[in-house]
């Protein structure tokens, strides 16, 4: 096989060896949750309602709000007007990492126009503070009388919680932190929360245009040119044009959409006749809400209807038209609940269960991830005057996306979050990327923002050993136009856990894809429309939650665009192709070098292991399969114990010409100056003649194989023709042990018994003609 040279050391995977759990993991076992996390200690402070404060403007009421202060951090709370019993029900979370003084000061104020007003206040002493760990029920909160500034009793109690506890509670999604204090405004804040998002249920809609009927054209005297247009949200697809021209034309096909749960828009149809060139003439529409369509499992046949079809389509409110007479479309419409719908690449597919949730089989094991922090990473922005980064992670498996908190100003943050999946296949791969937050202040100044990306990590979990915990340092690699660049590294704790071991090995035997991917493939092309299509939806409906996971971040998440051409890529594959066959390249010039009798005692052993297996031709098979059992279980001990990474050689993104990067990373259609595009297109004409060349000489081989009895060459093809009975006749009466060592000693004969030119078969086979003098 052919070994490539390892990666660059600051490319390369780290193993590690964190502090987990708060030292409560004790080897690989669960003992915990939030097992596979560095434990961080917070200040938790709750503020949930205050009674009987008093009136400090002129009208007798206030406007309440609360600071918590501890140091330099200071948080407040929402304002209430006019209310003297406000509830305001907020977390305030200081890191004790951070914390820069001995007492927690909570001060009730009245919002005013030019000073607020002082109301009371309440300290606490940091060494008196209660701790709590889940699963210990939450502390309820007290009522404290509130203090002037003099530490006299004031008018007004304050109901609190607080205690010390770790990202564990439940409490620390949504509370405020203390690292986060420069962040304004709701949109900001929700900005920056950790959340869990679930991408939308996706369904195939088969439309299968039948037929219509009593078309009314415009123009009588001509056969109208009549063809199905179809549209869905944004998907837009239409018939061919029908072959019976007349009134009643007939189609017969199918069109393929992506429809998602809730169904937000109906499927509108319109049949229309091709008057002109470019000018089309609508004959009729119908609307139908995809709520009460047929849903199906397999590929049972549901139940055509006929639609009637309007000149406008009704619009919810209006009232519709009574009409005498209307065409008709005879149509089967259904939900295809049988198959998986792509929304990824295939090569790195989450989730291979199909839409009916009937067909689902149970889980096999749980993942879980540990995403604990990251180092070194590069400034993604300028802040006054100064490189920044307010980074946070997206982690991608199945229907499950989750998002950590943003950490601001930050090139090492700590997140130390973890989450669970349930895993249904091994043969699956979970995504972790890191992105740079350009959203912090919300409003319109971030709205034509986009969240940078700092790199991504995919995991397959096949390759992980169950109930292990592997805790690794995984370099953040982001291919730009001059070249791979390492934008940081992330730190990960990842535990692939199996519930049956039966159950996952019986999963090798399935087929990927559920079986109506078999039984009634889709086209290439279809697919890989359908799959644009699915991105397109998942990425809208995810960038429409609170907060958003924005478009951009879909996208990279998803390896949208993946497909285009790419030199660099197209290299790669080629020499992944190479090292596969590297193999038996070596087992060719291996066999060459026993046949040229190089090291004769190896070549003599050889002919002694070919006379036993001629002789006893029943220990082929078991010799082959105990060979390769020998060699896995030799390679064991070499087995891989880490999981496989990003490879800048692999990838060639350490090799690559800047222009071919420039290239991979143009827009379509392209955007660069007319002679860059003319430089670029002679350059593929030139591969691509290359390839031709290679296409050529391939379909040449098999037409001189086609030749031997075409009698295109009669006198080729009457030697093979009295070749085959000759042999025939003489492998009839000779015993099939005889010619096969007869065979094997010609082939691995002496070198003194060969000679330099080519062989006659070869020069017999060379001769023969192909189709090419027919070739303009």
């Amino acid at each position: 096989m052919m070994h490539r040279p390892p990666p660059p050391d600051d490319f390369a995977l780290k193993e590690t060896s964190p502090h987990l759990g708060g030292g409560k993991v004790s080897g690989d076992k669960l003992t915990s949750t939030y097992d596979l996390v560095e434990q961080m200690q917070y200040l938790y402070v709750r503020v949930v309602k205050a009674k009987d404060l008093p009136g400090k403007d002129v009208t007798g009421s206030c406007d309440p709000y609360v600071e918590v202060k501890l140091g330099n951090y200071l948080g407040k709370t929402r304002v209430f007007e006019k209310k003297t019993n406000p509830e305001w029900n907020q977390v305030f979370a200081f890191s004790k990492d951070r914390l820069q003084a001995s007492v927690l000061e909570v001060t009730v104020k009245d919002k005013d126009v030019v000073k607020d007003d002082f109301i009371g206040r309440v300290f606490f002493d940091l060494n008196e503070i209660p701790k709590r760990v889940p699963p210990d029920s939450p502390l309820a909160p007290q009522w404290y009388r509130l203090e002037d500034r003099q530490g006299n009793k004031a008018k007004g109690e304050l109901m609190l919680a607080v205690w010390m506890g770790t990202q564990a509670d439940e409490a620390f999604p949504e509370a405020w932190h203390s690292d986060a204090a420069v962040v304004s405004g709701a949109d900001g804040l929700a900005n920056i929360r950790s959340k869990v998002y679930l991408s939308p249920k996706l369904w195939y809609l088969r439309v299968n245009v039948i037929e219509a009927q009593d078309l009314l054209p415009g123009d009588k005297g001509r056969y109208p040119e009549v063809f199905v247009r179809a549209i869905l949200g944004s998907q837009a697809l239409r018939t061919r044009v029908s072959l019976a021209r007349g009134i009643n034309p007939m189609w017969n096909e199918d069109l393929m959409f992506v429809a998602a749960e809730p169904f937000e828009e109906p499927l509108i149809l319109s049949v229309e006749d091709r008057v002109a060139p470019n000018k089309d003439e609508v004959l009729g529409k119908c609307a139908i809400p995809l709520q009460y369509v047929d849903r199906r499992l397999d590929h049972k046949p549901v139940n055509s209807r006929w639609f009637n079809l309007e000149k406008h389509v009704i619009v919810e409110g209006e009232k519709k038209k009574e009409t005498k007479f209307s065409s008709r479309i005879h149509m089967r419409i259904c939900l295809e609940g049988g198959y998986h719908v792509l929304d990824e690449s295939t090569h790195y597919s989450s989730d291979l269960r199909p839409t009916a949730k009937q067909l689902w089989k149970s889980s096999i094991g749980v993942l879980e991830l540990g995403i604990l922090n990251a180092q070194g990473l590069m400034p993604m922005k300028t802040k006054d005057g100064r490189g920044t980064t307010d980074a946070y992670c997206v982690a991608k498996y199945g229907q499950k996306w989750v998002r950590t908190r943003t950490i601001i100003d930050s090139f090492s943050p700590k997140w130390n979050e973890q989450y669970t999946w349930e895993v249904f296949d091994p043969c699956t791969v979970i995504t972790i990327g890191v992105f740079d937050n350009w959203h912090l202040h919300g409003g319109d100044k971030a709205a034509g923002a986009k969240d940078s990306k700092i790199g991504k990590v995919r995991i397959r979990l096949s390759t992980l050993e169950t109930d292990r915990v592997y805790t690794h340092s995984y370099p953040l690699l982001v291919l730009h136009s001059n070249g791979v660049k390492k934008m940081g590294e992330i730190h990960l704790a990842v535990r692939f856990t199996c519930s049956s071991l039966l159950n996952m090995m019986h999963m090798y035997s399935h087929p990927l894809l559920p079986k109506m991917h078999y039984l009634h493939p889709l086209t290439v092309s279809q697919l890989d429309s359908l799959r644009h299509q699915a991105t397109q939806i998942v990425s809208m409906r995810l960038g429409r939650a609170e907060p958003p996971l924005r478009k951009e971040v879909v996208e990279y998440m998803l390896d949208v665009g993946s497909h285009m051409w790419s030199m660099r890529r197209s290299k790669a594959n080629f020499f992944r192709i190479m090292n596969v066959l590297g193999g038996l390249i070596a087992v060719g010039k291996w066999f060459d070098q026993i046949c040229n009798w190089k090291n004769p005692i190896t070549t003599v052993l050889i002919h002694i292991l070919f006379i036993i297996l001629v002789l006893y031709p029943e220990l082929i098979l078991p010799t082959i399969f105990l060979y390769l059992f020998l060699i896995g279980v030799w390679y064991y001990r070499w087995r891989p114990r880490h999981p496989p990474h990003m490879d800048t050689r692999l990838s060639h993104a350490d090799s690559s010409h800047p222009d071919e990067l420039d290239e991979e990373f143009d827009t379509f259609p392209t955007s660069r100056p007319s002679d860059v595009v003319r430089m670029r297109y002679d350059r593929l004409r030139s591969i691509a003649g290359r390839i031709q060349t290679v296409v050529g000489d391939l379909a040449t081989q098999g037409e001189r194989l086609q030749s031997l009895l075409s009698w295109r060459d009669p006198r080729a093809t009457a030697l093979f023709v009295i070749f085959c009975l000759v042999a025939a006749i003489v492998l009839y009466v000779t015993p099939f042990q005889v010619v096969a060592l007869l065979a094997g000693f010609y082939i691995l004969r002496h070198p003194r018994f060969r000679h330099k030119l080519p062989s006659v078969p070869l020069n017999f086979f060379r001769r023969l003609p192909a189709r090419t003098d027919s070739m303009l």
